[in-house]
């Protein structure tokens, strides 16, 4: 653990998963974005998803092995399917909010 230098992250967490990014920024609770608004969240999880997706893109051309590359294709391409779904539901949304509404 010490020669990739992680022993500081083992001594204080041994092998459990401790969410962090790549510069060891912790995962937080403010990262997640909610308004209320399904069309305002919905377009934070559009941006969410490419993000994400660009990620993968960083990912797959900071290695040179096959098998790594396959995999992060796998998911660069299921962040994709994730943002052609938050776009459905997104016309969805719009589609309802906009028709008239009888009670």
């Amino acid at each position: 653990m010490r020669e990739v230098g992680l022993g500081g992250f083992y001594t204080q967490h041994d092998n459990a998963l401790y969410y962090a990014d790549a510069n060891g920024v912790p995962w937080t609770a403010a990262y997640i974005q909610a308004t209320g608004d399904p069309i305002a969240d919905l377009h934070e999880d559009l941006a969410a998803e490419q993000k994400a997706r660009a990620t993968y893109e960083h990912l797959i051309n900071l290695t040179d092995d096959p098998g790594v590359k396959d995999a992060l294709r796998f998911l660069r391409e299921r962040e994709v399917v994730h943002f052609q779904r938050f776009g459905e539901a997104l016309n969805d949304v719009q589609d309802f909010m906009g028709r008239k509404k009888c009670y």
